[in-house]
């Protein structure tokens, strides 16, 4: 798995160059689905998948449903995968093989209907934290394949709260605690300038790297340095051989007389945040290799190895939000791509016939009728109809009697 790892790593270094302030994003949720199109990818479209892969597209279904088991197994994060299809779309059978057993629903061909359907989904996922993606849906729209992550990780020392400053104003919610390892802070030297970064550790083994640039670095030179120091690529002075006086972005090293005994500790001052962001995949083809995949030229196929059914990808995108705060972090990502049917029309058939369509979607009432002799049995107005649950269970619809 380690594998996977670094070519998910690799895609987050690429998408952290371009990246801009006030950003959030999660190349672990769109990597496993680059690698389920890849699977299926033939021709040019398989190729640009590969490289943003970083992994040859014979692998990459194998090593996708890999990857997301693994994600399972991270203690406080939760995953899944959703796909849906419309009804004539035949998937091939070594490429589903392998997903998860009730992934698969299916589209009505009513945008509106099935955009709702993936905003439940998306929320049931993220238990709320996400409750509506941008998925873009057609009336042709005829495959969707998505991802949801949920995180949540209690630090291991909680902060305690006060009032910040931040660019000069005292207005902020600040964070502020003390622990004994001097060496959960670190400066690396990036070709850009200096950064600092603090390792705040989480209880259930997933951590948050607080990176601190020089004030002229821009996002994406920050992020990269973050990037390069988990690839080994930066090599970074712990806090315990830092010299004292201004030793990094924002960081001063300095001694003090005590009246008993303690170790070298670290004081963090940081600030509470949530961020929300929403990305269009598809603004960066080359990025995630979909360039020839989005490509809608006739008589194409990107994705043969998904269905025999002739599809385009029309829409590639991923809602993200996290929160930093005294106890915590959490974070949620969905990331979507739907595709469009592009075969041939099928050729007009030969008979015709009348259909009518009966949709009793607000309140109604009925009678029940004896049928030989026109008695009516009972009779009733609907306003609640019994909720849908997994199990096919319900409770007692509302239905006041006349």
């Amino acid at each position: 798995m380690g594998t996977a790892v670094q070519a998910a790593n690799r895609l987050t270094a690429r998408w952290a160059s371009g990246a801009r302030a006030g950003t959030v994003f999660s190349a672990a949720g769109v990597w496993p689905l680059l690698a389920l199109l890849a699977d299926g990818a033939a021709g040019a479209a398989r190729e640009e998948l590969e490289e943003a892969l970083g992994l040859p597209a014979g692998q990459a279904g194998v090593v996708a449903r890999e990857f997301l088991g693994m994600l399972t197994e991270i203690d406080g994060l939760s995953s899944a995968l959703g796909l849906w299809t419309a009804r004539f779309v035949e998937l091939r059978e070594e490429w589903a093989a392998g997903l998860p057993v009730g992934a698969h629903g299916v589209l009505t061909g009513d945008p509106a209907a099935d955009g709702r359907a993936l905003d439940a989904w998306a929320a049931e996922r993220t238990g709320g934290v996400i409750e509506r993606v941008r998925a873009e849906l057609l009336p042709d729209t005829s495959l969707v394949v998505a991802t949801a992550l949920v995180l949540g990780a209690d630090w291991e020392v909680p902060f305690e709260g006060h009032l910040a400053s931040w660019l000069g104003r005292h207005d902020r919610a600040g964070l502020v605690r003390e622990v004994a390892d001097l060496d959960s802070v670190a400066v690396a030297r990036a070709g850009s300038g200096a950064v600092t970064r603090v390792v705040v550790r989480g209880v259930t083994g997933v951590d948050v790297h607080l990176l601190l640039g020089a004030e002229r670095m821009g996002p994406g030179e920050v992020l990269g340095a973050g990037t390069g120091l988990l690839a080994g690529a930066l090599d970074a002075v712990p806090g315990s051989r830092l010299p004292e006086g201004e030793a990094g972005p924002g960081l001063h090293v300095f001694t003090r007389r005590t009246h008993t005994p303690e170790p070298p500790s670290l004081a963090l001052f940081t600030v509470e945040f949530t961020l929300r962001a929403e990305h269009d995949l598809l603004a960066s083809p080359d990025l995630f290799g979909l360039t020839t995949a989005a490509r809608d030229t006739p008589g194409t196929a990107p994705f043969p190895g998904v269905s025999g059914t002739p599809l385009v990808l029309d829409s590639a995108r991923q809602t993200m939000t996290v929160t930093f705060s005294a106890e915590g972090f959490k974070a949620a990502a969905v990331t979507t791509t739907a595709a469009l049917y592009r075969g041939r029309s099928p050729e007009e058939p030969p008979y015709e016939t009348t259909r009518a369509m009966a949709c009793f979607e607000r309140p109604f009432a009925f009678l029940t009728v004896h049928r030989e002799t026109g008695l009516v049995l009972a009779a009733g107005w609907v306003t609640d109809p019994t909720p849908f649950l997994e199990d096919g269970g319900g409770s007692v619809p509302d239905a006041s009697a006349d």
